[in-house]
């Protein structure tokens, strides 16, 4: 589908939703990359994440991945913590989208005086283990049968990056 030299970082805008979309409904189907069973609305989706901390890969004009920044409370002292989600489409995966997804990401959040990035990811994974890992990620610990996908147990490796530029 694409070359990863021709993949650009861009900015999620509105119209990028329907590709982005399908994108995670390709990674929920996988059942190893989010507890969620269906994508919710693009009003519901905006209205949970960072408008200025969402991006997208671009090749040519096609969305072949994105990640993106939510609140992890509203509470002023986690004001500069936020909860990370990144997803690269299927054909593309392993072509190192997803590290420039969270590159961009990470400099984007620095700016915006995020001090910690945490996110959560099923042990079995191992590919976003290892993205997490190549960008400054680190294992907190696990999270045992923190939830029930499909009516089985999932355990959660719970990661975050620490900001070595914000305080």
């Amino acid at each position: 589908m694409t070359d990863t030299l021709h993949v650009a970082v861009a900015s999620f805008e509105p119209a990028h939703w329907s590709a982005a979309e399908r994108i995670y409904l390709d990674g929920i189907a996988t059942g190893n990359a989010t507890f969620e069973t269906t994508a919710p609305s693009w009003e519901t989706w905006d209205r949970t994440h960072f408008r200025d901390l969402r991006v997208v890969a671009l090749a040519a004009e096609d969305v072949v991945g994105w990640a993106a920044l939510s609140p992890v409370s509203d509470r002023c002292v986690y004001g500069g913590v936020a909860e990370e989600s990144v997803y690269v489409a299927e054909a593309v995966r392993g072509q190192g989208i997803g590290q420039k997804l969270l590159e961009d990401l990470i400099a984007r959040s620095e700016a915006a005086r995020i001090w910690t990035i945490q996110t959560g990811i099923f042990p079995e994974n191992e590919a976003s283990l290892r993205l997490h890992d190549r960008v400054g990620f680190r294992t907190v610990g696990i999270r045992e049968r923190i939830g029930q996908l499909q009516g089985v147990w999932r355990d959660v490796v719970f990661l975050e990056r620490r900001s070595q530029t914000v305080s």
